[in-house]
């Protein structure tokens, strides 16, 4: 159930999506970029801050609505969701949670008021094994010098303000990866080539590269050695915002099912009238339905502070398949016409398929829901 505080915060992040949103969709995705009009306008209307306290610049939301604004947005342009997503659940969540006081107040102004983060873990050679990591961080007079390439790194183009991982010492394995939060204009950081992707196209994936970047130790989030919890526990948490997107995405493709369905006229009548059809709809709106509450029931458990790690794999799991899924039920419903880009779900269903492979692969949440459910006695 939503309060009605989280009812009108849905209804507004609806309406935005649906008025300021849903005209400029296929131009960004084109594009392959961000309008930067639309961007400032997810911050004005504080999407990009939920949780950063009021004080601080931000709405002063909880993670239920940062939830509940990636699956609004997902249900009209995934790719703007991932924006949101990635700077409310991973970047925002993380010094909310792990920054010192001092670094709390210099940083969140900024990622509520302009700054987009970039979450810099992936690299060559650690992708579900993400702790590989090539990406070095060696202590001199005044901090650290970081040095390595990081791939796949969402937001990139745009961001303001990096989160890096990076070892400290290579001979600790993962007690020896630390968190570094960098700012854009650092010497020695620059992002290289843009990836030309399948699908979300309109969010930038970059290759992030440190070159003898210099990293005060005021720069380090938590302590040293510290970030491999971080990253852990901020990709759980994470992962209901995944499932958030991708049940957003699979509610838009049922939507424009239902839409096309009701005009579309066929031996005298909707299709929508044919049972075979019908069969379709109501199969994709059973999935969505039971995505959905997955992963609310993943938020709500977090929010309260009860264990939710395997909860949150499900939802990344199961709302990726359903995506996937009601994309393609829906470009298949509109037949021919679905095949075609002048129709909205051919570009759902190139972008459902990020869902079973980014901040954790399927074949991973799997490993992950059958670990805990083995510990627990039969």
């Amino acid at each position: 159930m939503f309060s009605d505080e989280e009812r009108m915060f849905q209804s507004a992040v609806r309406e935005f999506a649906r008025e300021e949103l849903a005209p400029k969709v296929r131009a960004m995705d084109e594009a392959g970029a961000l309008d930067r009009q639309l961007l400032q306008q997810l911050f004005d209307l504080g999407l990009m801050g939920i949780e950063i306290p009021e004080e601080l610049g931000g709405q002063g939301g909880r993670f239920f609505e940062a939830v509940i604004a990636v699956e609004e947005l997902a249900a009209v342009d995934p790719a703007t969701a991932t924006v949101v997503d990635v700077q409310n659940t991973l970047v925002n969540n993380a010094i909310l949670r792990w920054a010192s006081d001092e670094q709390k107040r210099r940083w969140l102004p900024l990622l509520a008021g302009g700054a987009v983060g970039a979450y810099a873990l992936t690299e060559a050679g650690a992708g579900s094994d993400a702790f590989a990591l090539a990406a070095r961080a060696e202590r001199d007079g005044v901090g650290y010098r970081l040095s390595g390439r990081k791939l796949w790194i969402t937001n990139a183009a745009e961001a303001g303000l990096f989160l890096v991982f990076a070892t400290v010492d290579p001979a600790a394995g993962y007690r020896g990866i630390t968190c570094f939060v960098l700012e854009r204009d650092t010497p020695g950081l620059q992002t290289g080539r843009k990836e030309d992707k399948l699908g979300i196209r309109a969010s930038s994936t970059c290759e992030v590269i440190l070159d003898g970047c210099a990293a005060p130790v005021g720069n380090v989030l938590g302590e040293p050695g510290q970030g491999y919890r971080i990253a852990i526990e901020t990709l759980n948490e994470g992962r209901i915002g995944i499932g958030a997107q991708m049940a957003g995405l699979a509610r838009g493709a049922l939507g424009h099912a239902i839409r096309y369905a009701r005009e579309r006229r066929q031996f005298g009548r909707p299709i929508a009238e044919f049972q075979a059809v019908q069969f379709e709809l109501a199969r994709m709106a059973t999935e969505i339905e039971a995505a959905r509450l997955l992963v609310y029931n993943a938020a709500r458990l977090r929010e309260a502070g009860q264990p939710f790690v395997t909860e949150a794999a499900m939802a990344k799991d199961f709302a990726s398949q359903v995506a996937e899924s009601a994309a393609s039920r829906a470009v298949e419903i509109f037949g021919g016409a679905g095949f075609s880009r002048d129709y909205p779900v051919e570009k759902l269903y190139r972008d459902a398929k990020i869902g079973r492979i980014y901040e954790g692969t399927s074949n991973m949440q799997k490993l992950t829901i059958a670990r805990r459910i083995l510990e627990k006695p039969a």
